[in-house]
């Protein structure tokens, strides 16, 4: 019998042995064939964005507690600004502009992938990707400086991005039952769109995002962006016109080992109810695929 997962030091930046390993791949693979079966294209992303584009989201005015960027070195003050032994960092004279930024979640590259084209009315795409927030603190495999995070997102109809979510929620739900996983649902505030603006009147009247919590770690969120992204990346719905709307399903795969090893005690406990689970919550989504 495996133990759960060691302590190791609160740099954000933990390691996975082959029990964890296994264990993410397991659960990776679960949440993507959900996708796929409801019709979604899996796809790669980059894990780095310029951060012109992200500035463009608002990313940085929305979330500039969590954003992370990254420069090449600036070789020309290689002898004058050198790497400080005493900090263990580079000064900032010594680094080039910061003209990529790393996200918070992997849906903003399929937005940006998206960007300037049209799309069907039912459109699904799926990706894993990591994911990068900085935090006031850093805790095991429950709050990371980088983290994986697998997401199923939805673009097209109104209609489309609504469905989307109300099927996956309920997926969330039966298999966290399976799973003897307590769960309870609560609304969030990602901050979208401009505080004064009318939009920002309508999210607080309808939240745009629900997380799903173990204790007080949230380890899956569904999200409308009604046709933010959309009008942000000229993303238009075929045959109608106009920006498309868009959802996304996430999954943050390192905080659900930690959900699941806390909740059953080892890496092995913890696997085989994951495997349960999979045989009693069928891969397809009730009623078929998204619509």
């Amino acid at each position: 019998m495996t133990t759960a997962p060691p302590a190791q030091p609160q740099t954000g930046l933990p390691s996975l042995g082959p029990e964890g390993t296994a264990l993410l791949r397991l659960l990776d693979d679960t949440f993507e064939s959900w996708g796929v079966a409801a019709g979604a294209r899996p796809m790669t992303m980059p894990p780095l964005l310029p951060a012109a584009d992200l500035a463009r989201l608002d990313y940085y005015d929305n979330f500039p507690q969590q954003a992370v960027v990254a420069a090449p070195l600036n070789l020309a003050q290689r002898d004058t600004s050198p790497f400080c032994q005493d900090t263990g960092c580079f000064p900032c004279q010594a680094l080039q502009p910061a003209e990529l930024g790393l996200p918070s979640a992997s849906c903003y590259a399929v937005y940006l992938d998206h960007q300037g084209q049209q799309v069907p009315e039912r459109t699904l795409v799926t990706i894993v990707g990591w994911c990068f927030r900085q935090e006031q603190h850093y805790e095991g495999l429950r709050r990371q400086l980088a983290f994986r995070m697998r997401e199923i997102v939805a673009l097209g109809s109104r209609d489309h991005a609504e469905a989307h979510l109300h099927a996956f929620a309920a997926r969330i739900v039966a298999f966290a039952e399976a799973l003897d996983l307590p769960l309870r649902k609560e609304a969030a505030c990602d901050p979208f769109y401009d505080k004064g603006n009318t939009k920002a009147l309508l999210q607080r009247l309808s939240p745009v995002k629900h997380e799903f919590l173990y204790e007080d770690l949230a380890i899956a969120s569904v999200n409308t962006h009604r046709n933010f992204f959309g009008d942000r990346c000229g993303i238009t719905l075929a045959g109608f016109g106009g920006p498309a709307f868009t959802s996304c399903v996430a999954f943050g795969l390192e905080r659900w080992l930690s959900a699941l090893t806390r909740r059953h005690g080892s890496w092995d406990a913890a696997t085989a109810a994951v495997e349960r689970a999979r045989a009693a919550v069928p891969t397809a989504p009730a009623g078929g695929p998204v619509t």
